[in-house]
């Protein structure tokens, strides 16, 4: 059988065994006219004032008022560029009441990870922005001169925001709602809290206990930590507006929310919550997963690995399948692979109490690799198999796991994958194995009725 490989840079479907049973979320339709919902979005917002209305209180009281716009950066994909974008509608509300240009940013909530290059942003950005002279600047968590210190959240967090989006008298947030492993679901305050934040800030939000902590996971915020101290840190910059929308797999809008900060945001939260979970019938012996549109490196694809565990048995099998499209590094930083290589070269149990001791020195990105650790508490390291061609010739004795390149001497996603359960058939001693393919990736959430 042949399904939708959606990775495939070749836009090859990919071969699975016959007796394969796929999983797909079924996600709504997406929406016919995406230009006239953002207007509408904008205009008759969710518990708030319409955005125009707000930018005009903003210059009565400030007539060289400054404007930030929070946008996501490439591991999200956010539709700011072409026919029904929801970042020109925004500034050229702005521009429209008397903004200047130059008192307009943009503002990419980068978080922890790297810096987009030009190139990338220019790929993600629509042209009239660049048209019309308005900044795009890069969030930097290590750039203290560039931090407003902002106090400390009930749980002792550091609040350090970036500094132009503190002084702006409009803040605008924008993103995507989908779900996420340890908030719950994205967008919304996780465009202040981690975008915005300084990497001291991560300690505790990202934190040994708020990473292991029960609620912390997807599509869940009722009592989740990670979202109660992501929306302190955003409650305590302040968010005047924000706009998120909700994507179909082919990345066309389904839903646009806009309005105030958690109304907005609990609006989306619920059209996915009703859509993301994916009932199976029983955990199946091998998994086949895939990194999404966010898997632009190895750290990114512990999202895929830890979707997969409420579809995977006890001691069972998980193929991961990714293109890593990250030109600067494919597995991820030098914490990551730091944290990561303890993580292969010993086990999850280890990895968790090393991570809780009090004499071990908090690493960014040290979350990442715990939830990492959650996957092989439900299977060995080595039934976890990965597979990206931008890993081949690499050595990769640090990333735990064993690369399927081993198997199959060609750069194919259907022979290598192929190639890999027939291998793990051999161990097994059996051919008919369950086999699932969860065709969502990291963004839909198995569970077994």
């Amino acid at each position: 059988m042949y399904v939708h490989n959606p990775i495939d840079p070749a836009h090859k479907d990919l071969q699975l065994p016959d007796s394969t049973v796929c999983y797909a979320m079924q996600a709504p339709p997406a929406l016919q006219d995406p230009v006239q919902a953002v207007e509408q979005a904008l205009a008759h917002p969710l518990n708030s004032k319409p955005l125009i209305d707000i930018a005009k209180e903003k210059l009565a009281k400030n007539a060289e008022a400054k404007g930030v716009i929070v946008i996501s950066d490439n591991t999200r994909p956010v539709p700011y560029k072409g026919v029904g974008n929801i970042l020109v509608p925004i500034l050229e509300t702005l521009l429209s009441v008397g903004y200047r240009a130059a008192n307009l940013k943009v503002l990419i909530a980068t978080g922890t990870h790297r810096p987009m290059t030009a190139e990338e942003i220019e790929k993600i950005i629509d042209p009239w922005v660049f048209a019309n002279h308005i900044e795009v600047i890069n969030h930097d968590c290590k750039d203290e001169e560039n931090l407003t210190y902002l106090g400390r959240t009930e749980r002792g967090s550091e609040v350090k925001i970036n500094s132009l989006y503190v002084q702006a008298d409009l803040k605008i947030l924008t993103g995507l709602v989908e779900s996420h492993f340890m908030a719950g679901v994205s967008g919304g305050r996780k465009s202040v809290c981690p975008g915005l934040i300084s990497e001291h800030g991560t300690f505790l939000f990202h934190g040994a206990d708020l990473m292991g902590h029960a609620d912390s996971r997807d599509l869940n915020l009722e009592g989740n930590p990670v979202h109660e101290e992501s929306l302190a840190f955003a409650k305590m910059a302040g968010v005047d507006f924000i706009i998120n929308v909700t994507l179909d797999h082919k990345f066309a809008i389904t839903g646009v929310y806009a309005g105030e900060l958690e109304a907005a945001h609990l609006a989306a939260f619920e059209m996915v919550k009703g859509y993301a979970k994916i009932p199976v019938a029983e955990e199946a012996d091998i998994v086949i997963t895939h990194g999404g549109f966010v898997g632009i490196n190895h750290y990114q694809t512990a999202k895929a690995g830890f979707a997969a565990i409420g579809a995977l048995k006890k001691d069972g099998y998980l193929i991961s399948i990714a293109n890593f499209t990250d030109k600067k590094d494919i597995v991820g930083s030098v914490m990551y692979k730091t944290v990561l290589a303890l993580l292969a070269l010993t086990s999850s149990e280890e990895l968790v109490r090393v991570l809780h001791s009090k004499d071990w020195p908090f690493i960014p990105d040290q979350w990442q690799v715990q939830k990492w650790a959650s996957l092989f508490d439900k299977i060995p390291l080595n039934h976890y198999f990965y597979y990206a061609p931008q890993l081949k010739g690499m050595q990769t004795n640090g990333l735990p796991g064993v690369n399927a390149q081993a198997f199959c001497e060609e750069e194919d996603f259907s022979k290598v994958v192929l190639a890999t359960i027939e291998h793990i058939r051999s161990l097994e001693g059996k051919k008919d194995l369950k086999i699932v393919w969860l065709s969502d990736g990291p963004y839909a959430i198995p569970y077994v009725k």
